[in-house]
């Protein structure tokens, strides 16, 4: 079976279109400070029409509660991601996925049994690689989307030794930082796939 493919950042329609019409399973829209941060209104623009195939993704990290809501009343997103811990105080309603993200530093790490769930390093969006036999071992235990460092070079030796139930991109699929490329973001989602075999 071909992993779930999640390209993370998206702040450009084209980048939208093309990331779909190459397979892509899941888009990731950052609502925290970053180079790839986007507002609701421009979220809102830019996926106007995705079919509910794709997962439209609310990227979060330590949220203010008051924002969490706004994201979740306006943008109505398939799920969330953030830190484990932030799930203790945001309250998602049962229609919305939650794709808690586990570190790989931490600690005591609780498998989820239900639901997918993000593993990568101490800090997000900046290539930071794990290590892979690690991440194989929880593999075993849930629905991984492995994330940090995967680039279209290495994201098929990451899927052999993973076997994760998908991978996560952000970073390896831009020209400069927070600007995406069309053609590594075609090449990453082909070789996740493997669609030119």
């Amino acid at each position: 079976m071909r992993p779930f493919v999640k390209i993370c950042g998206l702040t450009e329609r084209e980048h939208i279109d093309a990331a779909i019409e190459f397979g892509v399973d899941a888009i990731g829209f950052v609502f925290v400070k970053s180079v790839r941060q986007i507002s609701i209104e421009k979220a809102l623009e830019i996926s106007e029409g995705i079919t509910n195939k794709i997962k439209r993704v609310a990227v979060f990290l330590d949220p203010e509660e008051s924002h969490w809501n706004d994201v979740l009343t306006e943008f109505k997103p398939d799920a969330i991601q953030s830190d484990v811990d932030d799930f203790l105080y945001l309250r998602v309603p049962s229609s919305i996925e939650k794709w808690p993200v586990l570190r790989e530093h931490q600690s005591n790490l609780m498998i989820p049994k239900k639901g997918k769930f993000i593993y990568e390093g101490k800090h997000s969006g900046v290539g930071e690689r794990v290590d892979w036999s690690k991440a194989a071992k929880y593999s075993k235990e849930g629905n991984l989307i492995l994330a940090g460092g995967l680039s279209h070079a290495n994201v098929k030796k990451a899927i052999n030794t993973v076997n994760p139930f998908g991978v996560d991109v952000s970073s390896a699929v831009e020209s400069s930082p927070g600007k995406k490329c069309l053609t590594l973001i075609e090449k990453f989602i082909r070789n996740a796939k493997d669609l030119d075999q």
